[in-house]
């Protein structure tokens, strides 16, 4: 025969004013402040026929009810940190409301891959939740992501730091399509929404433009100028041979001249000196991209 099924986890008597009988700190009464704690919102845990608290920490009829001496009180949803509960089994709680707002991507998503749950990021009982203002939202993102942090601070870096963009102005923290969580498709559709000038069509591309902007920036913040992955001409030459080019300057038996002089055409903007339209050019005779 089957197993009898085990009997339903019963919920509170009294409801929120079962809990609110213990816990009646600063931090829990603040949800009163917030959308979830609104019971004028039908659609609220507070709203009316509601299950108030229960609605997202689960039954609590044996939380609540009483306890022989030393004996252990059931546990309950709590979503902290230290919440045995899994990642999947809090984020259901999350989903049965909030599943247009996670979006369809979501499962496939890093987050939900590596088991974030949404409590990791998001605080319910906050008035102002720290994921809806960049930043404060910039913070929680890197609580996890210090290398992404570290290069933020970086002499060359988007003005995350100034409040002007967040985290989210790139990256869909709930999961999309494309790589990394990007808002657009690709990585040059995501810094195109910002940086029109370079999108083109060109008449002269520059193909590396055209690839991928990640192949000589660093969107996260670098020591070169424009965010580069390194200083030209290396960059310039870790793609173009230096060899016949009027920067090196050789004797007749085709040997560098050498000197501790450099060459006047790698000073100041280096290859940049003339190659100045390094993002494509729309001139008849552009194709050096020089004009």
């Amino acid at each position: 025969t089957a197993d009898a099924e085990a009997p339903a986890v019963p919920y509170s008597r009294k409801g929120a004013d079962t809990c609110l009988s213990c816990h009646d700190d600063q931090v829990t009464l603040a949800i009163f402040r917030t959308p979830h704690g609104s019971p004028d919102n039908p659609h609220s845990p507070f709203g009316a026929r509601q299950l108030q608290c229960e609605a997202c920490h689960g039954p609590g009829g044996d939380h609540s009810g009483r306890v022989r001496r030393g004996q252990e009180r059931p546990a309950i949803l709590s979503f902290l940190k230290d919440d045995p509960t899994d990642a999947g089994t809090q984020n259901q709680m999350c989903l049965g409301c909030h599943t247009a707002d996670a979006g369809v991507a979501w499962h496939s998503g890093a987050h939900a891959a590596n088991e974030i749950s949404c409590a990791s990021c998001h605080t319910v009982h906050a008035p102002k939740d720290a994921m809806a203002h960049p930043a404060t939202q910039n913070e929680s993102c890197f609580s996890c992501h210090a290398e992404q942090r570290t290069q933020s601070r970086k002499p060359f870096a988007h003005p995350l730091h100034n409040g002007k963009m967040s985290c989210s102005s790139c990256h869909n923290p709930h999961g999309t399509t494309a790589s990394a969580d990007l808002q657009q498709q690709d990585v040059n559709t995501t810094c195109f929404s910002c940086h029109a000038e370079k999108r083109g069509p060109f008449l002269w591309e520059h193909a590396p433009v055209a690839e991928d902007c990640l192949s000589c920036h660093n969107p996260h913040g670098a020591s070169q100028p424009g965010m580069l992955v390194r200083r030209a001409p290396l960059l310039c030459q870790s793609c173009h041979s230096q060899a016949g080019h009027p920067s090196v300057v050789q004797t007749p038996g085709g040997l560098p001249t050498g000197g501790a002089a450099p060459s006047p055409y790698l000073l100041g903007n280096s290859c940049m000196n003339c190659h100045s339209q390094v993002h494509g050019s729309n001139h008849p005779s552009g194709s050096g991209l020089s004009r």
